[in-house]
């Protein structure tokens, strides 16, 4: 008798997405005060500069030791594990969850040790010993964080291949409680330190702290998760447990992957180091709005549809494979068209919020200027987000690997092409720091065109038409809402927040209008959805 299916149907997936949307755009909302309470706080001089870059080393490592590269290994592993036996699955469970969390104390330690020449030889060559020295000792104290999150990211593995996605959508809001906790209640109540450490009555190691309270409240919160799927985990140092190797096997080429990702990040950093003050926050502001569009976007339905697909390649059901995949990218690219109109034409007035305290309205218009170049990537960003996930639900981990390598160098390349082309290296306002935002919106545009042509290599055609056909109506009516958000622009007497509330209220409504007149059923999906969902809950009362 043939098991029933773990595989979610698009209905499902939907559902899933929705509940992982509301989490992200809780993340997103929470992601945006805390961008604001940052901007409040330490706006874009010296000190945030130095958290910025101090925060990137642990980052890194968790993002290669526990992040993505764990998660998209362990999940399709754990899932055929659990097919046979649950007891099995979660002795994998504790053996990668053990090694994860030596791993990150290793190099934690390592980076500790050599923090000081990773700042002054890499990262921050060409700032003064102060600030080296600041950002060193942030880095130092942050490296608690990838142990942490080395036990927690396992735990949302383990908790989404269970079907449970609602808290791993909560624990992502805990970075910014985290770090407004830091920015807020520590950082004014820290002893006076150096010069560049403080920005007024605050000091920036408060931020420092609040990364590491971030992290357990990560894991905090998903504890529950634990007891609720009747969680078997332990300690275990055994490593000749059956799927530890092949977890290893696919995560190798996934962690080279990733670290070419953090490469570019790291090359964004020492470019913009020779930049004017403030270059290496304006950029990492703009890149984190534009992320959290993507969070939105791209990765609630990449995280809600992968355990999906790796449980339909399981079953070889690869008709059911190519159905869910096209319906999550074209679910992503109408997303992705209208927030980059949105982001290229109103980003004045949506960074216009942060203006308070340290935030001068040079530093909104720096930001707005990244985030104009960051935006034309958007649709490259949230593809990468599905495709990455399809490849490793094939247990191909390799391919994303050289595409991805391929992508850094030619984002280098193009780096040091358009800083030279692109802004004033010695003005905020129109930094050359853009060039850096522009390139790697290029060059992630190309590796999604890429990674889509060698999927449909790979497993024939991917319903592109179906795809395709979607891109363009949604094209037709983000072009829409961009006319008629210039328009606001133009007439406006308040270039604002309030115009970008405006905007989006009245620029959604068109884009939503005109994306119904065309037929695209997306539009009608998600309204429909919720409108189920309330009179299911009113005949309940009823």
């Amino acid at each position: 008798m043939k098991s029933q299916s773990r595989a979610l149907s698009n209905k499902q997936i939907a559902r899933a997405a929705l509940i992982v949307l509301g989490g992200f755009l809780a993340s997103g909302v929470l992601g945006f005060i805390r961008q604001g309470v940052l901007a409040a706080q330490f706006g874009t001089g010296t000190a945030f500069d130095a958290f910025i870059a101090a925060q990137r080393i642990p980052e890194i490592i968790f993002v290669l030791v526990a992040g993505g590269a764990l998660g998209s290994s362990f999940i399709p592993i754990f899932a055929k594990q659990r097919e046979d036996s649950e007891a099995n699955a979660w002795q994998l469970a504790s053996a990668v969850m053990t090694f994860a969390a030596i791993a990150a104390a290793i190099l934690g330690i390592l980076t500790a040790i050599f923090a000081d020449s990773i700042v002054a030889n890499i990262l921050l060559r060409d700032s003064s010993p102060d600030v080296q020295h600041l950002t060193a000792n942030m880095m130092r104290l942050m490296m608690l964080t990838p142990f942490i999150f080395a036990i927690s990211g396992l735990v949302m593995g383990i908790l989404q291949s269970h079907g449970l996605f609602f808290l791993p959508s909560v624990a992502v809001s805990m970075n910014s409680i985290g770090i407004m906790i830091g920015a807020l209640f520590i950082a004014p109540n820290l002893p006076q330190g150096s010069d560049v450490a403080m920005v007024g009555a605050n000091n920036v190691y408060g931020l420092a702290y609040g990364a590491v309270l971030s992290a357990v409240l990560h894991l905090l919160i998903q504890i529950p998760g634990l007891l609720q799927v009747k969680a078997r985990l332990r300690p275990l140092v055994n490593f000749r447990i059956r799927g530890v190797v092949d977890i290893l096997r696919l995560m190798g080429p996934r962690v080279l992957g990733l670290a070419v990702v953090q490469v570019n990040f790291v090359v964004n950093i020492i470019l913009a180091d020779g930049m004017v003050e403030g270059s290496i926050a304006a950029l990492s502001v703009a890149f984190t709005l534009m992320f959290t569009a993507l969070g939105i976007i791209g990765q609630s339905v990449g995280s809600a549809v992968f355990p999906t697909l790796s449980a339909l390649y399981a079953e070889n059901d690869m008709e059911g494979f190519k159905n869910r995949l096209s319906t999550a990218m074209r679910s992503v690219l109408f997303l992705s068209f209208p927030a980059m109109v949105a982001f290229i034409v109103l980003g004045k007035p949506i960074v216009s919020i942060f203006e308070r305290g340290e935030w001068t309205a040079e530093s909104t218009a720096a930001t707005a200027w990244a985030l104009a170049f960051y935006a034309t990537g958007i649709a490259g960003f949230a593809l990468l987000e599905i495709l990455s996930r399809a490849f490793y639900a094939l247990s191909d981990t390799w391919t994303p690997v050289v595409v991805g390598m391929g992508a850094m160098l030619s984002n280098i390349a193009l780096s040091l092409i358009f800083i030279r082309f692109i802004g004033d290296p010695d003005n905020l306002v129109r930094g050359a720091f853009a060039g850096l935002a522009l390139a790697n919106a290029l060059t992630t545009l190309i590796e999604a065109a890429v990674l889509w042509w060698l999927m449909r290599r790979r497993i024939g055609t991917v319903n592109d038409k179906f795809v395709l056909d979607g891109s363009w109506r949604a094209i037709v009516a983000s072009l829409a809402m961009g006319l008629v958000l210039w328009g606001m622009v133009q007439i406006s007497p308040v270039q604002d927040f309030r115009l970008a509330l405006a905007g989006g209220i009245i620029g959604g409504g068109v884009f939503f209008g005109v994306s119904i007149a065309l037929g695209l059923d997306e539009a009608k999906a998600v309204p429909n959805m919720l409108l189920r969902r309330f009179s299911k809950r009113k005949q309940k009362h009823e």
